[in-house]
Formats: C-alpha cells, sequence, structure tokens
C-alpha cells in the first residue's frame, strides 16, 4: 500500500503543476519571472510534466494537459523573447542618446557601442539559450521543416540585427563617404577598396566577436552582417562599373580572393578564417565580400571580351606585322636566352633557348589599360610574334584564376579559336605577299608557340619569378614523327585523349583540337610542298604516257630528284632557322621532309616495277653499288637521303646530343 501511495503521489504532481505555473506566467507583470533564479527549474518542470504526459497518452485527460503545458512552455519561451527586445530596446535607446548629447572621440564611442552591449551580454545570452535547445525539429518533421520555437530565436537575431544596425549603419556610411572623399582626386579603384574593406572587415570582426557574446550560434550573423557591408557595395559597385582598366580588376579580384583566404593552421585574426578567442567560431569574411568580387569578375569578363574582340578577332596587320621573313631573320639573327622547351624527353642543359614564353611578373601589376601601352610590357622576343598571338597569351594570364573556371574555360576557348583563326589569316595574306613557304613556317611556328603558351595555364601564377616546364608539350611533336604517325589523324586524337598532350584547361579539348588540326594541317602542306618539289621529275615522269616523248628518262628524273635534294635541303634548313629557334623541331621537319621523298620514291620504284608505269626498270643499283649514272633502288636511295639531310642524330653534333642526354 504503501508503494502505491507513493507512486500515486509523483503521478498527480505532474498533475498539480499546472495551476500555480499557469497564474505565475499569466500574472501582470509576468515578464519579470525570467530574470529570477527560479526561472530556468520552472521551464525544466515543464519539460518534464510533457515528457510525462506524452509517456503516459493512456491516462486520463493525459492529452489535455499536454496541450496546456505545451501553451505553458510556448508563453515562457515568448517571455524571454520579450524581455530579450524589451532590454535591448533600452540599451540602444541609452547609447543613441548619449552619442547624440556630446561630441565623443573614438575610445569612448566604442565603449559605449561595444562595452555596454558587453555587460548584458550573458543574461541573454543565457535566455537565449533556452530557447535554442528546445528549437529541435520533432521526430515525424519533414526534413526542410522549420524546427519548434525556431521562430523565436530568429525574431531575436531580427531583433538585435535592426538594433545594431540602427546604431552601426550611420558611421559604416560616414566613413564610406570620407574614404571616397579623400580618394576621389586619385579614383583608384584598388586603393579605394582595399581601404573601404579593410575599415569594412574591423567593423565586421567585431560585430562578430559581439554576436558570439550574445548567441551560441551563429543563427542569422551572415545576414546581418551583410546589412553592414551594405555601404561598402553602394560606393565600389559604381567605381566596379565604370573601370576601364583591365590590370586594375585584375588586381581587385586578386586582391578580394588572396586577402581573406582561410588558412588553417592559422587561429589568428590576420586571414579570412577569423577565430572568436572565446567561443572558437570563425567568421568568413571572405563570403561577405563575394557580391564584390562576382561585380569584379563580370566587369573583367565584359573587359576581357571587349579586347578579344578589338585586339584580336578584329585586328588588321599593319605592313611591318607581315614583314616575314625579314621580321624573322632579326629574330634569329639577334638570338635568345631563356630556358628552351626540349623535343624529346632527355634533358637538355645548353642554353639554346626561346625565351617567347610569357610568364608572370610584377611589371604586369603595372601595365596601363587597353591601348597599346597595355601590351608594352611584354617580353622582347616576343615583339616579333604577330601581335594577336602575345596578347591574346598576356589575355589569359591576366583572368587565369580571378574568374569561374567554368567562364575562364568558354572564354579561353573563344581567345584560343580567334587567335588561331587571326593566324590563319596572316598566314593566307603572307603567301600572297612573300611565298606559300613562308606562310606555312609562320603558321607552324606561332600556332606551336600558342600550344606552349597555353599550357602554362595550368600552373599558379602566383610568384612573379616562375618558370614553365613545356618538354611534355614540345615532346609530343618529335614523338609523333618518331612512331611515324605525324601525318595520321588518329594518332593526334588519341595523343590528346590518352593525356600525352599537356593538359590546358578543362573543357577546352574543342579549342585544342582545332589547334591540333590546323597545325597538323600545315605540317603536311608544308612537307608535302618540299617533298613535291624535289619529286616532280618523278610525277613528271610517270604522267608521261611514253618515256620517248619527253625529254626525262628514268635514269635522268633520279638524277634530277637528288639534285634537287641537295639543293633544297639547304633553303629548307635556312627557312626553318628563320623562324623556327628549337633544333629538334627544326630536325624533326626537315626528317619529315626527308621521310616523304622516300616514300615518294618508293612508291614510284613500286609503281616501275609491277609494270604498272610508263616507262619499264631496267637492273637496280643495290645496296652499297649506287652510281649517278643508275637508277637506285629504295634501300640505296633512302642511305643517300638518310647523308643528304643529316637527320641521322637529328643534326646533333656529338657533344650536343651527349649533353642533352
Amino acid at each position: 500500500m504503501t508503494k502505491l501511495a507513493d507512486d500515486m503521489k509523483e503521478n498527480v504532481q505532474y498533475y498539480a503543476y499546472l495551476e500555480p505555473i499557469t497564474r505565475r506566467l499569466n500574472a501582470p507583470g509576468a515578464t519579470s519571472v525570467v530574470t529570477r533564479s527560479e526561472f530556468p527549474e520552472m521551464l525544466a518542470n515543464l519539460d518534464s510534466c510533457l515528457d510525462y504526459m506524452q509517456g503516459h497518452p493512456k491516462q486520463r485527460e493525459a492529452a489535455t494537459y499536454q496541450a496546456r503545458y505545451r501553451l505553458l512552455l510556448t508563453r515562457a519561451l515568448t517571455l524571454i523573447r520579450v524581455h530579450f527586445t524589451e532590454t535591448l530596446r533600452s540599451l540602444a535607446a541609452d547609447v543613441s542618446r548619449r552619442i547624440a548629447d556630446k561630441q565623443l572621440n573614438d575610445t569612448t564611442q566604442s565603449a559605449l557601442l561595444y562595452a555596454k552591449f558587453r555587460v548584458t551580454a550573458p543574461e541573454l545570452r543565457d535566455l537565449g539559450l533556452e530557447i535554442l535547445k528546445r528549437a529541435v525539429p520533432p521526430a515525424n518533421a519533414e526534413a526542410e521543416g522549420e524546427a519548434e520555437y525556431q521562430s523565436l530565436m530568429n525574431e531575436m537575431y531580427q531583433s538585435y540585427s535592426a538594433t545594431r544596425g540602427r546604431l552601426i549603419l550611420p558611421i559604416v556610411a560616414k566613413k564610406m563617404s570620407e574614404i571616397a572623399a579623400v580618394d576621389s582626386s586619385v579614383r583608384d579603384l584598388v586603393s579605394f577598396s582595399r581601404g573601404a574593406i579593410g575599415f569594412i572587415r574591423g567593423i565586421c570582426l567585431d560585430e562578430y566577436d559581439l554576436w558570439c557574446e550574445w548567441f551560441v550560434v551563429d543563427g542569422g550573423v551572415y545576414d546581418f552582417l551583410e546589412s553592414m557591408c551594405e555601404p561598402l557595395f553602394d560606393y565600389v559597385r559604381p567605381r566596379i562599373i565604370h573601370e576601364t582598366k583591365l590590370s586594375k580588376l585584375c588586381e581587385l579580384c586578386t586582391f578580394l580572393q588572396t586577402s581573406f583566404v582561410e588558412n588553417e593552421d592559422e587561429d589568428d585574426d590576420l586571414d579570412n578564417g577569423y577565430t572568436n578567442g572565446h567561443h572558437g567560431r570563425k567568421l568568413n569574411f571572405a563570403a561577405l565580400v563575394q557580391p564584390a568580387l562576382a561585380d569584379a569578375q563580370t566587369r573583367l569578363v565584359f573587359l576581357a571580351m571587349s579586347v578579344l574582340r578589338d585586339e584580336i578577332e578584329y585586328y588588321k596587320p599593319k605592313p611591318e606585322d607581315l614583314a616575314y621573313p625579314r621580321a624573322a631573320r632579326r629574330r634569329s639573327s639577334a638570338g635568345v636566352n631563356g630556358k628552351q622547351p626540349v623535343l624529346s624527353g632527355r634533358k637538355v642543359t645548353k642554353n639554346v633557348t626561346d625565351n617567347s614564353i610569357l610568364t608572370p611578373t610584377t611589371a604586369d601589376k603595372d601595365d596601363a589599360d587597353l591601348d597599346d601601352s597595355y601590351w608594352a610590357h611584354l617580353d622582347k622576343p616576343s615583339t616579333d610574334w604577330y601581335p594577336t598571338l602575345p596578347k591574346a597569351i598576356r589575355l589569359l594570364s591576366r583572368i587565369y584564376r580571378l574568374v569561374n573556371s567554368s567562364v575562364f574555360d568558354d572564354l579561353a576557348h573563344r581567345i584560343v579559336h580567334s587567335t588561331t583563326l587571326s593566324l590563319v589569316s596572316a598566314s593566307t595574306q603572307i603567301a600572297s605577299k612573300v611565298s606559300p613557304t613562308d606562310a606555312n613556317l609562320f603558321l607552324i611556328s606561332h600556332l606551336l608557340r600558342l600550344k606552349q603558351q597555353i599550357v602554362a595555364f595550368d600552373i599558379e601564377f602566383v610568384a612573379p619569378e616562375i618558370t614553365f616546364d613545356f618538354s611534355n608539350l614540345t615532346n609530343t611533336f618529335y614523338e609523333l614523327r618518331d612512331r611515324g604517325g605525324l601525318w595520321n589523324p588518329n594518332t593526334w586524337y588519341n595523343l590528346a585523349s590518352g593525356g600525352l598532350l599537356p593538359r590546358v584547361v578543362e573543357n577546352m579539348l574543342d579549342a585544342k583540337a582545332e589547334l591540333d588540326g590546323r597545325l597538323r594541317t600545315v605540317i603536311n602542306d608544308f612537307v608535302n610542298s618540299f617533298s613535291s618539289r624535289i619529286t616532280a621529275p618523278l610525277t613528271e615522269l610517270s604522267e608521261t604516257k611514253k618515256s620517248k616523248d619527253s625529254a626525262m628518262n628514268p635514269q635522268r628524273a633520279t638524277t634530277a630528284v637528288r639534285g634537287l635534294a641537295e639543293k633544297d635541303v639547304l633553303f629548307l634548313r635556312k627557312k626553318l632557322e628563320e623562324y623556327i629557334d628549337d633544333l629538334r623541331t627544326r630536325e624533326t621537319l626537315v626528317a619529315a621532309v626527308k621521310d616523304q621523298v622516300i616514300l615518294a620514291y618508293e612508291d614510284w620504284v613500286d609503281l616501275q616495277a609491277e609494270g604498272k608505269g610508263p616507262v619499264k626498270l631496267g637492273k637496280l643499283s643495290k645496296k652499297g653499288k649506287g652510281r649517278e649514272d643508275e637508277i637506285w633502288s629504295s634501300d640505296v636511295f633512302a642511305d643517300w637521303c638518310d647523308a643528304t639531310f643529316g637527320t641521322g642524330s637529328l643534326g646533333l653534333s656529338d657533344d650536343e646530343d651527349t649533353a642533352s642526354v
């Protein structure tokens, strides 16, 4: 009986608590109850009663009592929100009155704005925690549903944000106006942004620290701090829109991207990841200035498109721009220094170089806007490039890593495409004004340079002293020739898709494929033009129906081929030296011409041997027995070509070949 009585007494207390707590929470001036020491215990009792009713749903009137206790808990938590709002309003009114009464220095003003708010923060923070720990979603709540009592927390966040905003925003707006007035004479976007963002960052760090004193979670802090940044955007956005200097926008984007990046190894407030010392929470300031970065990137892309249109797509060459091979000879005779792209996998230690690789330098920061001086800081050897090529590379280097990767990929594709078309157009004009040979070499050299340059955009443009290793790219050309697949389109595709070609930028496969296709075509044209000229006597003889109708006979034709080869190989090497600095690239092209000549000779010999040609061959000179008055076999002719073209070791001397190993 005693146990039964004790159980009944314990159960009854959950029902008996309803009346006294109802009277206390609905009494006049009930708001003051939240400041009493027994208030947390009252909330705990309400939680216990709710848990009991929920755990004993079959008891008489359990559902009714559960609903009433729920209303009382809501009433108690609402009183916390009311007390929070009234205290905050009173505190803000006192601070505003004191600031308005007299002129205050920065120290006194800071004490009023922050120190006074910190005094009452612990009490209100603990009260807010009572709401927060009950703002949990019910078990059957939807995934995107709002937790119970979260609306009360949101109202507290909004009340705090509005109150602090009324105090701080006028100060921020005034300071922005002062910074803008100082900058009005200079009108420098970057210097203004640095000063303005530095001030806003200090405000945001102070406000974030104070928020952590008032609330245990970030909650709506970023919405609040974004409103603090609005005066900044009001001043920065028009300046960005009216900025016409690409270099300034690049500098601004770099500043916004690199100055506030999070450093996980440091917990001080020198970086984006500012850590509140009392609560171990971080402020992501980079997220707050993201709108300014987005504006700068949008304007940067617009100006980049303008440069692409005006300086590359619509570029009209001057006579001196097409002065080839004169300009090429000047470049070749002047010599160059720097790191040479190597076409083989072996290390080259000699300084046979092409300093035309554009690397980022500190001078980039001081470039002017979009006029001619914008390109005035190019490395000296690149002044012999066709103007659209260095402009394209400089434009890519400007925007690399400064815009969204997908945006850069699309823009880079168009830049490479337009630059390729401009080079093809220039080569067409050179072909009509100079010669097809010069036009082909112009296009080959420039397309190879373009391919070399775009490889660099896999490398971070950070350090001013940076070197690029282009061996992977330049090896490809040599490997194609060495494998015997230089003229096979499938080989080029397999190399590109298999990763042997250097990776440029994601999603630039179309631009790369176009560039490779143009390069393959012009190399084919160049090689075929020389091989066709050398083997022209064989072609003429094959097209003659009867050898007696022609002054040419097989012996004379083959002799003429050898004579043309001896003469044209000198001309070929001379032209290659005028346009192409890299030794292995030159030798690869010479070897390609040689291979085509040998192939044409072999085809001619085989055709005659099968009796399908218009002439009948006599006894052929076998290997090692070639005489000038005989028709040589394919093997003898091939050995003679190896010696004549000089490509047995790619034209390297013993010292050079040893040094390159």
